[in-house]
C-alpha cells in the first residue's frame, strides 16, 4: 500500500514538473501576433541584381525595383579616377520613346565627350513608353512607377554605393527632353536641358501623338494608363507637363532645342517654342537653339554638344 502511495506521489510530482516545463516552454516560445499597418511598413529597398563592368568606363547595372515591381537596367560612364574619391558629379541623360539605356553610348559619341572632365553619367532605363512619370491606372496608381523608381530609388542608390554626389545636371531627347525638365522641376539639379523634347504635352496634336506613340510603340498599353485622358484628367496632365511646371525651373541653367523637317519634329519645335515663351513670360533665363532638322541622333548628338559646356559649368 505505502509503496502504491509512494508510487502515485511521484508520478504526481513528474506530472507536475513535466507540466510546468511545457508552460515554462510554451510562454519561451509565444509571441503576441501583430498586425501591422501596412501605412507604416518600410518600403521594399531596391536591390542591385548584378554589376557588369563592360570596359574601362562603362559599368551596368541591373535591378530589381520596388516602385517598377520588375527588373531595369542603367549604364553609369566612370570618370578616370572613380574609386580615389569619395563623391563625383552626375550628368543624368534620359533616353527617348522605343530607346533604352543604351541608346546614349551606341548613337552618340557621349564617351568620348565627357572623358576627361572628372564627372560620372548616368544613363537608367525610362521604358519604351513610361514618360518618365509615375502611371496613373486608372486613378489607381501603382506600377509602373517611372519617377518613383529615378528619383527616389536609384538616385539614392548611386549617392551611397556608386561614388556619385549631390551636384548633378540633366539633359534628355524626346521623350527624355521632357523627362529631363520634369525631374529638374522636382529639384535636385543645378540645370537641365531638352532636345527636341515633349515639353508641352497639352499643344495642339502633342496629345494625339502620345496616343500613338504608346499604341503603336508599346503594343497592348492602353495610352490612357499614363496621364488619363487629356480632357477628363487635364490636371494630372497639367502636373506632368513643363509648360505648366515652368515656374519650378527657375534658379536653373536652361537649354532647349528643337528643330523641323519631319512630323515628329515639327510638334517637338512647337512645343519647344511655346514652352521657352513661357520661360521668358516668367522672367526665367533659358538658351535657345531652333534649326532645319528631323527627330533624329544626328541632331541630339550636336546639341547635347552644345549645351554640354553649360551642362558642365552647372557642375563645378
Amino acid at each position: 500500500m505505502r509503496a502504491r502511495m509512494r508510487g502515485c506521489l511521484i508520478g504526481a510530482i513528474l506530472a507536475g514538473a513535466l507540466f510546468v516545463l511545457v508552460v515554462i516552454a510554451l510562454r519561451a516560445n509565444w509571441q503576441p501576433q501583430v498586425v501591422k499597418n501596412p501605412e507604416k511598413s518600410p518600403e521594399p529597398a531596391i536591390e542591385v541584381l548584378e554589376e557588369k563592368r563592360l570596359d574601362e568606363r562603362r559599368l551596368e547595372l541591373t535591378l530589381r525595383s520596388p516602385a517598377l515591381d520588375a527588373t531595369t537596367k542603367v549604364r553609369l560612364l566612370l570618370p578616370k579616377g572613380w574609386g580615389e574619391r569619395a563623391r563625383w558629379p552626375a550628368l543624368w541623360l534620359l533616353h527617348g520613346g522605343l530607346d533604352d539605356h543604351t541608346s546614349w553610348t551606341a548613337r552618340t559619341d557621349v564617351d568620348d565627350l565627357t572623358r576627361d572632365d572628372g564627372l560620372m553619367v548616368v544613363m537608367p532605363d525610362g521604358g519604351r513608353c513610361g514618360s518618365y512619370s509615375d502611371w496613373w491606372n486608372g486613378g489607381e496608381g501603382g506600377p509602373p512607377k517611372w519617377q518613383t523608381y529615378h528619383l527616389k530609388e536609384l538616385l539614392p542608390l548611386l549617392e551611397s554605393r556608386y561614388r556619385a554626389g549631390p551636384a548633378r545636371a540633366i539633359a534628355g531627347y524626346s521623350m527624355g527632353g521632357q523627362g529631363a525638365m520634369l525631374y529638374a522641376a522636382k529639384g535636385g539639379f543645378k540645370a537641365a536641358a531638352s532636345f527636341s523634347g515633349a515639353v508641352h504635352i497639352l499643344s495642339d496634336g502633342v496629345p494625339q501623338a502620345v496616343m500613338a506613340g504608346t499604341t503603336l510603340g508599346c503594343l497592348g498599353t492602353d495610352w490612357k494608363r499614363i496621364w488619363g485622358d487629356p480632357g477628363r484628367q487635364r490636371a494630372n496632365w497639367q502636373a506632368h507637363n513643363p509648360y505648366d511646371q515652368a515656374e519650378k525651373l527657375r534658379g536653373l541653367r536652361l537649354y532647349v532645342a528643337a528643330g523641323s523637317g519631319d512630323l515628329v519634329e515639327d510638334l517637338a519645335g512647337r512645343a519647344a517654342r511655346a514652352f521657352a515663351g513661357r520661360l521668358r513670360e516668367l522672367d526665367i533665363p533659358v538658351t535657345t537653339h531652333f534649326y532645319r532638322g528631323g527627330h533624329n541622333h544626328a541632331f541630339w548628338q550636336r546639341e547635347l554638344r552644345r549645351a554640354y559646356p553649360m551642362l558642365k559649368r552647372a557642375l563645378q
